[in-house]
């Protein structure tokens, strides 16, 4: 990718205590039930909200500014800041500070800035508001809204499309944050079971309310990129032969799954869970819509260690045209990973998440004679050593856990 984001620093959100994480193109977050992985991903969905104009119902909806804010008793503010990197320019640096007031909430300050000038002390301000005096640079000066101002709104979500660098993180923030993509619903009525219509669909859905009509512009509109997905499948599935689209009445499409082993295509009411759910991951890696940020929870459901190898692969490629935030409880799929790609989540002494790339931990000489998913199962990627000891049956000497405790 030419740009995209490369620092989130958060305090004061739920377990985020006091977090900074640098991004890359490709991030797979692992760590206990519990640390905050999720409320990473979380944070994405809260800045989208402050750039396309829903903060307040979007805080509402999560409960409330209590309900956001590190349960210490102490912490009332939130701090969010995000660094996007610019092609040729310095990055930009976005920054807000949502304040607890009685039962609601207030924006106490927002800026967004760009050190334009190498040897300036200040960075260039695009944005430089506090409580209720807003100001945006214009034409070299600062100007304060003549319209009706939004004060539970950002300023940012009310920029003027003419200020083109802060509109342009508007848009992305906006526009180019995928929801997060959680668990697929495979029930018997669930919408990727169901046939669908066909209409214009760049990915396939959050609960793979699209799949078919992602599948079929793929299949017409990016020829490479569906192949490249019936390889995957066929890696995944040795029988699998071809993804067909029969009509059903009322103009709807329903999926046929091709096998050598049977005569008629098996569709998708009949499919496996895990076959479901890798064909929606996949197809998703391949979209032609991917967003320039793609989030999702728990992608390791329901599917064969086989499969998270190829899952690997794809997020791998994909990432090439998407910044992917990835978290994840599964040790077999860490095993099919690189440690530039892994960010360890683990709690700090006062219950708060803390963060760390795992390529900057001396791991070399474990490496030697341990996978990346066995260092996790003992302790040496996060969480308490003796506890991860005790469930993996290894005692602190067995192993390959002798290395480096001189």
């Amino acid at each position: 990718m030419a740009s995209g984001f490369s620092c989130l620093s958060v305090t004061g959100y739920r377990r985020l205590k006091a977090v900074v994480l640098r991004l890359r193109p490709l991030n797979i977050l692992i760590g206990a039930n519990g640390v905050g992985k999720s409320s990473v991903l979380d944070i994405f969905d809260l800045l989208a909200a402050s750039a396309n104009g829903t903060l307040e119902s979007t805080i509402t909806e999560s409960g409330g500014m209590s309900s956001l804010l590190t349960a210490d008793g102490q912490t009332q503010a939130i701090n969010l800041a995000l660094q996007l990197d610019q092609e040729g320019n310095a990055p930009l640096d976005y920054q807000i500070k949502l304040a607890s007031k009685g039962y609601g909430f207030l924006i106490s300050s927002e800026q967004l800035t760009q050190q334009r000038d190498s040897s300036a002390v200040v960075p260039f301000k695009y944005i430089d508001s506090s409580g209720s005096r807003i100001s945006y640079h214009y034409d070299g000066k600062f100007v304060e809204p003549d319209w009706e101002y939004k004060w539970l709104e950002t300023s940012l979500s009310q920029v003027p499309k003419m200020y083109r660098e802060a509109e342009s993180l508007r848009r992305l923030l906006a526009d180019d944050i995928s929801e997060i993509y959680h668990m697929l619903d495979v029930s018997a009525r669930a919408p990727v079971r169901m046939p669908q219509t066909l209409s214009p669909a760049q990915t396939p859905g959050s609960d793979g309310e699209d799949l078919l009509s992602c599948l079929y512009t793929l299949r017409e509109t990016a020829r490479e990129r569906f192949e490249a997905l019936e390889d995957a499948l066929k890696a995944a599935f040795p029988t699998f032969q071809r993804l067909e689209f029969p009509p059903q009445s009322g103009g709807l499409l329903t999926l046929g799954w091709r096998d050598q082993d049977f005569t008629r295509p098996i569709f998708a009411n009949e499919l496996s869970e895990g076959t479901l759910r890798f064909l929606w991951l996949a197809t998703l890696l391949q979209s032609p819509g991917l967003p320039k940020i793609t989030l999702i929870d728990e992608p390791e459901v329901s599917l064969h260690p086989e499969m998270l190898r190829l899952l690997a692969d794809l997020m791998r490629e994909a990432s090439e045209r998407t910044q992917l935030i990835v978290a994840t409880h599964s040790d077999r799929f860490v095993r099919f990973l690189d440690q530039s790609e892994l960010v360890v989540c683990d709690r700090d002494d006062q219950g708060g998440m803390c963060v760390t790339r795992a390529d900057e931990l001396n791991l070399s000489a474990w490496m030697e004679d341990c996978t990346l998913d066995q260092l996790w199962s003992m302790g040496r990627l996060g969480g308490d050593l003796d506890t991860a000891n005790r469930y993996s049956g290894r005692g602190r000497h067995g192993g390959c856990l002798q290395k480096g405790l001189a």
